[in-house]
């Protein structure tokens, strides 16, 4: 699960830049200020990220659903494998969708509040709002990753191509008795 904790912790990292963003945007006396650009170059660059996780948590989701239907098509694992896979993606879908779209969205009316087409207090409530739900997102995506890598577990070792642990060392004189 190695790149599941990876994009997991770009969700993280995007997160924490989206707080900071905000730290940036509210330390703004006005719309006219030259430290802006700062400000939106942040929210960018946090929403960059968040999409960059969200979406390759997808394909991930994705990537490893398909291997598993292949597992279940060419060696005869089980096919209730294949639908707890399909019930994992489906259960982590909309919260990655949703997260993606709040954070979109609080970015680009972000930019009508500062053109004074958007109402900066609608700006500031829909940024809470995508907060609560990258956070509800990360929380789901962890618990959908570590279910899915348990399912990829299950089928290496029916398969027999789980790891084998390392061997214990041999100590000097177990060697030399042989």
């Amino acid at each position: 699960m190695k790149l599941g904790r990876a994009l997991l912790a770009v969700g993280v990292i995007a997160t924490l830049g989206l707080i900071a963003t905000a730290v940036l945007g509210y330390m703004l006396p006005g719309p006219a200020d030259p430290a802006v650009p700062r400000h939106v170059l942040a929210a960018l660059v946090a929403s960059l990220l968040l999409l960059f996780s969200h979406c390759w948590i997808l394909l991930y989701l994705i990537a490893t659903g398909r291997a598993i239907r292949e597992a279940v098509r060419e060696y005869g694992v089980e096919a209730s494998l294949e639908a707890e896979a399909w019930r994992l993606r489906r259960g982590v879908l909309p919260w990655l969708l949703l997260a993606a779209a709040t954070a979109l969205g609080t970015f680009l009316l972000g930019a009508a509040a500062m053109a004074g087409a958007a109402s900066a207090d609608a700006h500031h409530i829909l940024f809470y709002v995508t907060l609560v739900v990258q956070a509800l997102a990360l929380w789901i995506e962890s618990r959908g990753l570590a279910a899915n890598e348990r399912l990829l577990g299950d089928i290496d070792q029916r398969l027999g191509m789980a790891p084998t642990p390392p061997a214990p060392p041999v100590s000097a004189g177990a060697r030399g008795a042989a």
